[in-house]
């Protein structure tokens, strides 16, 4: 092993507004101090409780993903496990996501977008 997994960082157009998204599904600490990062109007964190941090920046032209067109492919996703999907389809759309696959056919997963377009998954454990 040469490194370890620091972050990973999310292109949009307001870093503040998607990191308290992300924290209202994952909780933890918004724009904690860290000698990692320089913290500004372009750049936000997220310090999850497990230890993992999401980190945000602003991107003037922003031009989010359109799922599932591979015109404007979504490139990675991020994947969220959860105990109660039903629980969730009320919650995650009521804190700003839209709901791209609600998984009508019984499915163990859907699918979302956050605020910036970025679409992710909350799966069943």
């Amino acid at each position: 092993m040469i490194a370890d997994l620091q972050c990973v960082v999310l292109d949009c157009p307001d870093p503040s507004e998607l990191a308290g998204f992300y924290r209202s599904i994952l909780g933890g600490a918004v724009n904690q101090p860290d000698r990692r990062w320089s913290l500004d109007e372009d750049w936000a964190t997220l310090h999850i409780p497990s230890g993992f941090v999401l980190a945000f920046q602003r991107v003037a032209d922003h031009r989010p993903p359109r799922w599932p067109d591979p015109a404007r492919p979504q490139q990675f996703h991020l994947d969220f496990g959860v105990a109660d999907l039903d629980r969730t389809q009320e919650q995650v759309p009521a804190g700003g996501a839209e709901v791209l696959d609600a998984g009508a056919d019984g499915r163990s997963r859907r699918v979302y977008a956050d605020p910036a377009g970025h679409p992710f998954c909350l799966v069943r454990h």
